[in-house]
């Protein structure tokens, strides 16, 4: 489904992702770990086009996507969660949810919004509220909901149990992999929390200075390991 080889990101003259290789096949439930600064969102951002790679190549569904816009890897199945959610917070929860819909079928989004309501009840009861106006956790959901609207083969979320109370966290966890149940989308997260993520995925690759450092299964990678390089 994805893959990504020896791939390099640079901000400026700062190189940021030193020759990165992921590959996430159709339903996989990933994640990605590391400490601050190690260039997670980097990733993420040049996996979706927002940030240009200097080197290397990036393919989905044997198709090279390198240097496509950011719309078309949404067009194509790309779907993402940003860290701090990035909600529009002066639109109505129902508006939010339609711009995830407007970039591909808009006859279809009757039909999408009342999936993720179904996934997502509590937005359902905040539809012509204003996003803004939602607490953190609602607005998380809010976030997934709006990235789900575009029907992705591959959701990617950064941080997303980031400044939220454990039990809404443990709710999110519990949907998203309802949602991969029923759909057989891949899902592909950045996060912390390894309470959350071990809830969620079953691969995993950690990151350090740029590079990846280890991966494999939860029971390829120790847990000594995950926490030696998340530990400040």
């Amino acid at each position: 489904m994805l893959s990504v080889e020896q791939l390099h990101v640079s901000y400026g003259k700062s190189r940021v992702i030193n020759g990165v290789s992921i590959k996430v096949n159709a339903g996989d439930k990933v994640c990605l770990m590391g400490r601050n600064g190690v260039g997670k969102t980097t990733l993420l951002k040049s996996l979706m086009g927002l940030l240009p790679a200097r080197e290397g190549k990036i393919s989905f569904e044997k198709r090279e996507i390198t240097k496509i816009q950011p719309y078309q890897r949404s067009r194509m199945g790309l779907a993402y969660v940003p860290q701090g959610r990035e909600i529009i917070p002066m639109l109505t929860v129902k508006e939010n949810l339609e711009l995830g819909a407007m970039a591909h079928n808009p006859k279809e989004t009757e039909k999408r919004m009342e999936e993720v309501l179904n996934y997502f009840p509590v937005l359902k009861e905040h539809l012509s509220r204003n996003g803004g106006v939602l607490s953190g956790g609602q607005q998380q959901q809010l976030a997934i909901g709006r990235a789900l609207m575009s029907e992705p083969a591959i959701l990617f979320l950064d941080e997303p149990s980031e400044g939220i109370q454990p039990n809404v966290v443990a709710e999110i966890a519990q949907i998203l992999n309802r949602v991969h149940k029923e759909k057989g989308l891949a899902v592909f997260i950045v996060e912390q929390n390894l309470d959350f993520a071990f809830k969620i995925a079953d691969q995993f690759y950690i990151m350090e200075k740029g590079s990846i450092v280890t991966s494999g299964s939860a029971k390829e990678v120790p847990m000594e390991t995950i926490k030696r390089y998340l530990t400040i």
